[in-house]
């Protein structure tokens, strides 16, 4: 069972007109590793250093870069680093400890363009929203892609803890994942629409990658419930105020919702806004706000709001014949116990993950890899903190909708929708 694997590297692109040439490689694109770079440059203690991505990867470079004396500044385009990994409170404990080694952080950035300089090398680089910084020399380690060839070639299945459709899409013999997607999310916002007559619907996504990716799957299915998005508005992650996109949906005709797809704070100033000019249609917002978190940062505002959530979210408002409620309470009871903190999806992704190839190896009786497999493959009913697993040759993640629970806030709470 393959729990961690090799990954492709996932170069950042710029225009053509702002590429330079002369260019230090940091990847090897069949080993992964750093082959070669400028040491006549690099061994300059000088050097004003920028490293594109807030990733692992990219933090280890950043870290090994200031080891050798660099000023070395991190630029970021999600929210928080490690997003996809950690939740936002731990993403800017890791920033903070980070800091306190030397490290600089720009966050929600997104790279325009390298300028070049007299000497042919780089000397700035520019962000899209106009802002322009010095760099003598830049390491993109910007993002990967899961290499699922060592899996594949190998013949040892795998289970991905990551959320993308495109894992599991097409079926692939060794790949299952267990996190829900964004393509679930918004099939669940709209089954709960479809269920209030509601048909047209304003999207107002965030430009982040999660946004992107679920503006997205969000255009994807929407006929397939019968919804015409009649306005699609997007924000920035750094937006401080959303009030001008919420005054052209609210002047849209016939739109009947709203449909929000972001992370972090911009939800939360979304609600606040919507309140604000007195919108009174019905406000959805996404998975990616299921936490306490969300409640507090929008306050009195986030009344009425309904969202789609894990059940790991409320175990204590699930009903005592839920199947999910044990195994929710029992894994928040022992998580809290041994690190005296909340529980975060991430961690229950990773608990369902190991515990899915623990009952599929004592299924097979056996550790044979090919037995393994087809014992995931054959996995039914099997109840973890992400919902039921029922899982075929035709579907590596086993989640319908009903792992999803739509949820109200109603007296700054958590309500489950009947």
């Amino acid at each position: 069972m393959l729990g961690v694997l090799g990954e492709d590297p996932f170069p950042v692109g710029f225009p053509r007109a702002c590429r330079i040439e002369e260019k230090i490689r940091y990847w090897d694109e069949r080993r992964g590793r750093i082959v070669e770079m400028s040491f006549s440059l690099v061994d300059d203690r000088s050097v004003e250093t920028l490293g594109i991505g807030g990733g692992l990867l990219g933090l280890e470079a950043a870290n090994g870069l200031k080891l050798r004396g660099m000023d070395v500044t991190v630029v970021h385009l999600g929210p928080w680093l490690l997003e996809r990994q950690l939740d936002e409170v731990a993403g800017k404990m890791l920033q903070k400890s980070l800091e306190d080694k030397g490290l600089k952080f720009l966050l929600q950035k997104q790279t325009e363009a390298l300028i070049q300089g007299e000497s042919g090398r780089v000397a700035a680089i520019r962000f899209k929203d106009g802002m322009q910084i010095p760099a003598d020399l830049v390491v993109m380690a910007a993002g990967i892609r899961p290499n699922y060839s060592l899996a594949e070639k190998s013949g040892t299945p795998f289970v991905s803890l990551a959320g993308a459709v495109v894992i599991i899409e097409p079926v692939k013999k060794q790949v299952f994942k267990t996190p829900h997607t964004d393509r679930m999310a918004a099939e669940k916002v709209f089954e709960d629409m479809k269920k209030r007559g509601i048909t047209k619907v304003a999207l107002l996504s965030e430009t982040s990658g999660f946004g992107a990716s679920g503006k997205k799957e969000t255009e994807a299915v929407a006929g397939k419930y019968g919804i015409t998005l009649v306005a699609n508005e997007t924000y920035g992650p750094k937006d401080t105020d959303m009030s001008p996109q919420l005054t052209k949906i609210k002047g849209t005709p016939g739109v009947q919702a709203v449909f929000v797809f972001g992370l972090g704070q911009g939800p939360a100033i979304v609600t606040k806004n919507y309140k604000q000019l007195g919108i009174t249609l019905p406000l959805y917002q996404s998975h990616g706000v299921a936490s306490d978190e969300f409640l507090k940062l929008a306050g009195p505002a986030a009344e009425g709001v309904r969202l789609p959530s894990p059940a790991q979210l409320i175990p204590a408002k699930l009903p005592a014949n839920d199947p999910q409620k044990p195994v929710v309470t029992a894994y928040e009871n022992a998580y809290k116990a041994a690190y005296k903190q909340d529980v975060s999806t991430f961690g229950g992704y990773a608990y369902d993950g190991l515990m899915l190839a623990v009952d599929a190896i004592k299924r097979a009786n056996s550790t044979d890899k090919a037995k393994v497999r087809d014992a995931l493959e054959a996995t039914k009913g099997f109840v973890a903190t992400s919902g039921t697993f029922n899982m075929s040759p035709t579907d590596h993640m086993g989640l319908d909708l009903s792992a999803f629970r739509m949820l109200e806030v109603k007296g700054g709470d958590w309500v489950i929708v009947q």
